[in-house]
């Protein structure tokens, strides 16, 4: 045994001394962007596990090297941190490349004064904030951003406004990929789970052009979270449960990254809720039910890399049943009662009427960077979104849906960012996206929206300049062009006579007449410039200022053009207008701001004139053999609207702090000499915080918001014939609800869970005194009260 031993330690001894162990590596590191060397950069030797400085050259000596791999990750202040590796097979002399500039760091953590543009006029949502909204939708997140309030169908579906716009006046971007969801719908809410984003911002300027031509309301971004280049597994669940509603939500995520820059990440969440319930009654046919689920694969180093993302996201919302109408007569006895006229037990049942929506997202993205020039990044991105709306219908179309639509769509874009000269970056890009819209036959009605095709192409480029230290200047082209194509059968009689199309669009005509219907091929092109202009100055003592001009084109959707018929889940008759024209939008912003956490504000006043603007209004009523219904129709007037947003925030003492903020906007259809419908009344938020450290992280939370009634709303009131009481009645569809004022509870804690994990509880408390109010932008505001008090627990472990 012992010449065994002294034979295998002299054969390993012989081949140690054998092994070259006399090789040298020379390194330089220098700037990527304009070659200069980086002195005082550190090296860690990994084999070694040993620490080297670059000299005033940039360069660094590493001797006796042995033959195999050669680990070196270089940090500097500044720059983004770089590993490396070679195989040492003899001397070796290698130049690394690190990245100078700090905007172009990993941000882990996003603070308070993070914009995506300098120039920019925004507001962000941490993570953290929008955690308190796991069991909720984007729209009730963002309604804690000053400007910003919601257009409702019941509690479920939540529509975002950015001062008074949405629907496709707003953009939404979701993980860089512009939402198309049939966003055109008051009803349709977006299709996102809030629990696949890292943050979200919230653009009220005119640094949009990048994204699209038609922000003219403004621009909400959902941001994923960039991920450290280390070796490293971990993910997080959340649960919450609300008394109102008996609900919830879990959501849970896993995240798996490498010090090579691989990271992967799965994410799924599950929501169910029965009947929500007001402060009197149960609302009958209120529950909801999501299943979402996303995944993210990718590869990041400063040089090139990849992001490949998809999601879908599954909805079931239930439709309050008091809100179905089958005519006028009870839409006026809905208006005139103090109760929904149907008032059941607690159920968890989803009956009709309802919506079912399934949206798919996928996208693969990848960059390169190129010396002494920029990044270049490619991006593909499909969606296919499924609408399906049900009524209460009879005998074999009961569970078929009378609204069918399928639309798919398709983008290939490109962005070359130039960054090699430092006080100046450019954009630019070119778009080119195909749309396509299915209006699935079998639903046993003419559908509201038809067949058709879009594309679309553009291209734009945006300058960033840096004035001085403390000045930026940005300015920015967009050029668009859109097609539309459709296929419609019109009434001979609306063709011919009410709206003269035979007269004016006489190339959309065929000889197919079938049933008084005419065959038509609408076709429209439209090209449209954008443009903004922005500045940026800083000042020595926190406060900043900020201008943005921006001239924003919209096209006509096709909803707009070409809807003909009953709009089942919104209860009135909507009609297009084809001789509608494209929206064009000054718009001016200002915010004057102060970055402290003693004593923060920023104040933002902004006006904005819209020539063209199309809106849908009621008209009047018609009959169908459905019943009598209201008319709605598209019209274009000219309109402003002007308004100004606060923020302010103090900290009281070490542990107390105040936050609060108010939203003015008064909207004018100038055409007309009336206000605009549905622009938010004035609001404003109050809120108290206690925040300790040292006792696990506690924080509690008083929150009070209140809501003015509206009073400039223009008086669309009708009469109609009432056949029950044979005699004409008053319909007041106009008239808005008192001023309400709600105050909410919240609370957290931290824990230390198992070795390496926390775990997070909180406790809130919504409408604490189970006040009675109604919303005047919620559209089922004529048939029931919002929902009353909720008790909500959330946990949250970390692992």
């Amino acid at each position: 045994m012992k010449r065994l031993i002294m034979g295998l330690v002299i054969a390993i001894s012989s081949f140690s001394y054998s092994q070259n162990c006399d090789y040298i590596f020379l390194g330089e590191i220098k700037d990527f962007h304009d070659g200069t060397p980086i002195e005082s950069a550190t090296i860690h030797i990994i084999e070694r596990d040993k620490y080297i400085v670059s000299d005033f050259d940039g360069k660094f000596k590493i001797e006796n090297l042995c033959a195999g791999t050669l680990t070196l990750t270089m940090s500097h202040i500044g720059c983004e941190t770089k590993t490396v590796s070679y195989t040492i097979e003899n001397d070796i002399s290698k130049i690394i490349l690190l990245e100078h500039h700090l905007e172009e760091l990993n941000e882990v953590t996003v603070s308070s004064n993070f914009k995506t543009e300098g120039t920019s006029i925004e507001q962000s949502i941490s993570k953290a904030d929008l955690e308190k909204y796991t069991d909720k939708s984007l729209g009730d997140a963002l309604n804690a951003v000053s400007g910003v309030s919601s257009l409702n169908t019941g509690n479920t579906i939540v529509k975002p406004m950015i001062h008074g716009l949405h629907s496709s006046r707003l953009l939404i971007i979701n993980n860089n990929v512009r939402l198309f969801d049939q966003e055109w719908g008051d009803e349709h809410a977006p299709n996102i789970d809030i629990n696949s984003s890292d943050r979200v911002e919230v653009i009220k300027g005119a640094n949009t052009l990048k994204y699209g031509s038609d922000a003219i309301g403004g621009l909400i971004l959902l941001q994923p979270r960039r991920y450290a280049a280390i070796d490293s597994l971990f993910g997080s669940t959340m649960v919450s449960l609300n008394s109102n509603g008996r609900g919830g939500n879990i959501n849970s995520e896993i995240i798996k990254t490498y010090a090579s820059g691989l990271y992967g990440r799965i994410q799924t969440s599950y929501k169910q809720f029965g009947d929500f319930k007001s402060p009197d009654y149960y609302l009958t046919n209120s529950g909801l039910k999501n299943i979402n689920a996303s995944a993210r694969i990718g590869y990041r180093t400063f040089e090139k890399g990849f992001d490949a993302y998809y999601s879908v996201v599954s909805n079931e919302f239930a439709i309050l049943q008091a809100s179905h109408i089958g005519n006028v007569g009870d839409l006026v006895a809905a208006i005139n009662s103090r109760e929904p006229r149907v008032i059941e037990d607690f159920s968890y049942n989803i009956d009709y009427p309802k919506q079912n929506i399934l949206h798919h997202l996928a996208k693969i993205e990848a960059y390169k960077r190129f010396k002494n020039l920029g990044k270049l990044t490619v991006q593909y991105d499909m969606q296919i979104n499924r609408r399906k709306e049900f009524d209460l219908r009879r005998g074999d179309l009961a569970d078929t849906p009378v609204i069918d639509l399928r639309l798919f769509t398709n983008s290939l874009q490109s962005n070359l960012h130039i960054d090699y000269i430092d006080n100046l970056k450019i954009d630019s890009g070119i778009l080119v996206r195909y749309q396509q819209n299915d209006a699935v036959s079998g639903t046993g009605v003419s559908p509201l929206i038809p067949d058709f095709e879009k594309y679309d192409a553009s291209i734009y480029i945006i300058g960033n300049y840096n004035l001085n230290e403390s000045s930026e200047i940005s300015a920015g082209m967009r050029y668009d062009f859109t097609r539309i194509e459709a296929e419609k059968r019109y009434n001979v009689t609306d063709w011919n006579e009410t709206y003269n199309y035979d007269e004016l669009f006489p190339q959309f005509e065929t000889n197919d007449i079938d049933n008084s219907e005419i065959l038509t091929y609408p076709e429209f092109t439209f090209h449209n410039i954008s443009a903004n202009l922005g500045y940026s100055k800083l000042f020595n003592n926190d406060l900043s200022l900020f201008v943005n001009y921006g001239l924003a084109t919209r096209v006509p959707n096709p909803s707009e053009l070409f809807s003909d018929g009953l709009h089942h889940s919104a209860a009135r008759i909507e009609t297009g207008l084809l001789t509608l024209n494209k929206e064009v939008a000054h718009k001016f912003a200002v915010s004057f701001e102060r970055n402290n956490q003693d004593f923060g504000f920023s104040i933002s006043p902004y006006f904005k004139s819209i020539n063209g603007f199309i809106q849908l209004i009621p008209t009047g009523i018609t009959t169908t053999i459905r019943g009598a219904f209201p008319v709605w129709e598209y019209n274009q007037i000219n309109a402003q609207i002007f308004g100004v947003d606060i923020d302010i925030n103090k900290k009281i003492t070490n542990n107390f702090n105040y936050n609060g903020n108010i939203s003015i906007l008064k909207g004018d259809n100038l055409s007309e000499d009336i206000p605009l419908i549905h622009m938010p009344s004035t609001n404003f938020t109050n809120g108290i915080s206690y925040n300790n450290k040292a006792l696990n992280n506690l924080s509690i939370n008083l929150i009070n918001k209140t809501v003015l009634q509206q009073k400039r709303y223009p008086n669309y009131n009708f009469y109609t014939y009432d056949p029950v009481l044979q005699e004409d009645v008053y319909v007041d569809i106009s008239s808005t609800p008192a001023a309400y004022s709600l105050f909410s509870f919240n609370s957290s804690v931290n824990f230390k869970a198992f070795k390496t994990g926390t775990l997070k509880l909180e406790l809130n408390i919504e409408n604490l005194f189970n006040t009675k109010y109604n919303e005047y932008l919620n559209r089922q505001r004529y048939f029931s009260q919002e929902l009353g008090r909720n008790i909500n627990l959330k946990m949250k472990i970390n692992y």
